[in-house]
């Protein structure tokens, strides 16, 4: 017989023949293997008590009732829920809220969208430039945003009127906020197609530029907008140092000052922001047109 046979042989098997070794390192490696799954899981059961366990306790204290003495135990009851409509300051801020990262999307899209089109297709080197400034607010404190923009918002309180006053300004200061999650959305969706290339093609058959960014550059990075907006709503929804030290009633600043007066509704109306925050984000990236079509794409495969 040519060549030589490595494998080992062990012992003879009972009904005849010879069983193969067990290779070195087998059962260590199925351990590690254990061990690494009950690692994962272990992590997991950690991150989402970590996040969920705050949440009952909310709801815990939120649904406390009377003090029974006899049994030494709070009863439940829904009042600190039903609460929250006797409060018109607190309804008028959410509502303010929502417009406020309407107009704060609807701003950062117009603004960066165009831009970053625009720096891909004629000035390529700008490009680290723009992710310079966008990725900018990261590094500068909001306490710091609001001394460098505070005498802005002096001046148009004082010289537009209800314009000035009204927390809709809010809008100006949040999309720069959330420039530099948008940017990251954004610059990974336009990175997975070839904006040059569909650009070159679009202005070539006759289309200027809105109608190029508008009709041909969106569709394809739908994706990336519908991210960049669940970041900036879920952003402006939880702001709450800039427009508190502004005199913004937003709906942060009512739960704070709400805190004071009754803990109880203030941690209910906490609640309900928060999973009213969870719905509107599941909303927007469940319906949002292309959502379905994104969530039904089939791969081909090449034939045979």
């Amino acid at each position: 017989m040519s060549g030589s046979v490595n494998t080992q042989l062990g012992a003879a098997a009972p009904g005849g023949g010879a069983l193969l070794a067990r290779p070195k390192g087998a059962g260590r490696g199925r351990r590690s293997s254990r061990s690494q799954t009950i690692a994962r899981y272990l992590i997991l059961i950690f991150i989402l008590g970590y996040l969920i366990v705050p949440l009952f306790a909310s709801l815990e204290f939120a649904t406390r009732g009377d003090f029974d003495k006899t049994t030494k135990t709070f009863g439940r009851s829904l009042a600190s829920f039903a609460a929250i409509f006797t409060y018109p300051n607190l309804i008028d801020s959410i509502v303010a809220s929502l417009q406020i990262a309407a107009l704060t999307v609807f701003g950062m899209l117009l603004l960066l969208v165009p831009t970053m089109v625009w720096t891909i297709v004629r000035v390529p080197r700008m490009r680290r430039v723009v992710e310079f400034l966008c990725l900018l607010p990261l590094a500068i404190p909001a306490i710091v945003i609001v001394v460098g923009v505070g005498p802005i918002y002096r001046w148009i309180g004082q010289n537009l009127g209800a314009v000035g006053a009204s927390p809709l300004t809010l809008a100006l200061i949040d999309i720069i906020l959330v420039l530099p999650y948008s940017y990251r959305a954004l610059d990974s969706s336009l990175r997975g197609i070839d904006t040059g290339t569909l650009s070159d093609a679009s202005r070539s058959l006759g289309a200027g530029w809105p109608r190029t960014i508008l009709q041909v550059i969106v569709p394809n990075i739908r994706g990336g907008i519908l991210s960049a907006s669940v970041l900036a709503i879920a952003l402006v929804l939880g702001e709450f140092t800039i427009s508190s030290l502004l005199s913004f009633n937003t709906v942060q600043v009512v739960i704070f000052l709400l805190g004071h007066r009754d803990a109880y509704v203030a941690v209910a109306v906490s609640l309900t922001a928060l999973f009213f925050a969870f719905a509107l984000l599941f909303a927007i990236a469940r319906f949002a047109p292309g959502a379905a079509s994104r969530a039904q794409r089939v791969v081909e495969e090449p034939a045979a």
